[in-house]
């Protein structure tokens, strides 16, 4: 009697058992072969059709270079010598770059990063437009994630994602407890325009008298990166973005200059160390509209950037050109 029902019972849930399996499968199915129109996956398969392949495209008069940061020795044997001073060269700034190298543990990018055969890289600007996109979890299978300055992280993942690999940042957009919006082996990366943002470091690196003057916004006065995670950007990028990409005069004859935004920076950077370039969170809102947010936090406004020294509209005509070359792809809201 006992075997008759174990029989029914076992008959009777086989199609319910098998029902679970084949929905399962078909799940698996789809969220690899048909993501039908969503955003594309970093995958290996994409360097097929890589950045370096498509460089030339550019027109640039320059070849790629994956050494992004500034190193110690480079000082030590005289190796590093510059006709500019900042934001596009170090001339007159070598001794606080020694003092400040000299307390770096580490000026390369991580082992695990630098042995891959395809680096897929995302650079992830602070805009409004990836407001309620839902593109954290794709964000996160990356590489390499680059973002600018003291955009947050934290109550935003499912938006912008948790994954932070570079940070780009100079004083006065710098978060003074780097940790709460960043991984512990995040990179932050200063992005020196002026004698003052190295004067800062050096100031935070060997707990000096802090100088308040020459900001336009005070920077943090305690800030608590690591010095294992700190890098010093090479000017060059800076520099290239500004005369090879945006044809920017790197000694203009008016008084207030134009320099290229964190945003555009990050792309350049993005471009020569990476074989897969996409991005999310660019673009500013039409200028009739003033008032409208400009990113994806905070309340500044477009009216907040009138005064600015970038060039927006210059840089969003190399952004779509960047696109229309394949050099680089849009995230689009899932």
């Amino acid at each position: 009697m006992t075997l008759k029902v174990t029989k029914i019972w076992f008959f009777s849930l086989l199609p319910v058992v098998l029902f679970f399996i084949c929905y399962y499968c078909t799940q698996i199915y789809f969220d690899s072969c048909c993501s039908n129109g969503k955003s594309p996956q970093p995958t290996v398969s994409l360097c097929d059709n890589s950045t370096a392949k498509k460089w030339n495209t550019l027109n640039l008069s320059m070849s790629r270079n994956t050494e992004l940061f500034l190193k110690l020795k480079d000082f030590i044997w005289k190796k590093y010598i510059s006709t500019h001073a900042l934001p596009y060269g170090i001339k007159g700034s070598e001794f606080m770059l020694l003092k400040i190298l000299a307390m770096a543990s580490s000026y390369a990018m991580p082992a695990n990063i630098e042995s891959l055969d395809c680096r897929t890289c995302v650079v992830i600007g602070n805009s409004f437009s990836i407001k309620n996109s839902s593109l954290g979890e794709i964000i996160n299978k990356y590489d390499v994630v680059i973002r600018l300055n003291n955009a947050p992280v934290r109550g935003f993942e499912e938006d912008v994602g948790n994954k932070t690999t570079l940070r780009l940042f100079y004083p006065e957009s710098a978060s003074p407890i780097p940790e709460i919006h960043n991984n512990p082996d995040t990179l932050l990366v200063l992005v020196p325009f002026k004698d003052h943002d190295l004067r800062w470091l050096k100031m935070i690196l060997y707990n000096e008298k802090r100088v308040l003057k020459g900001f336009w916004k005070l920077p943090p006065q305690i800030w608590l990166g690591g010095t294992s995670q700190i890098r010093v950007l090479d000017p060059y990028f800076l520099r290239l973005t500004a005369s090879n990409l945006l044809k920017i005069p790197l000694r203009p004859n008016r008084q207030q200059p134009v320099h290229p935004t964190t945003g555009i920076l990050a792309v350049f950077v993005a471009l020569n160390y990476c074989d897969v370039v996409h991005l999310a969170g660019f673009g500013y809102p039409e200028a009739r509209n003033q008032q409208h947010p400009i990113h994806y936090y905070g309340q500044d406004t477009l009216k907040s950037m009138k005064n600015s020294n970038h060039d927006l509209d210059q840089e969003a005509q190399v952004l779509k050109r960047l696109e229309e070359q394949g050099l680089i792809l849009y995230l689009r809201q899932s």
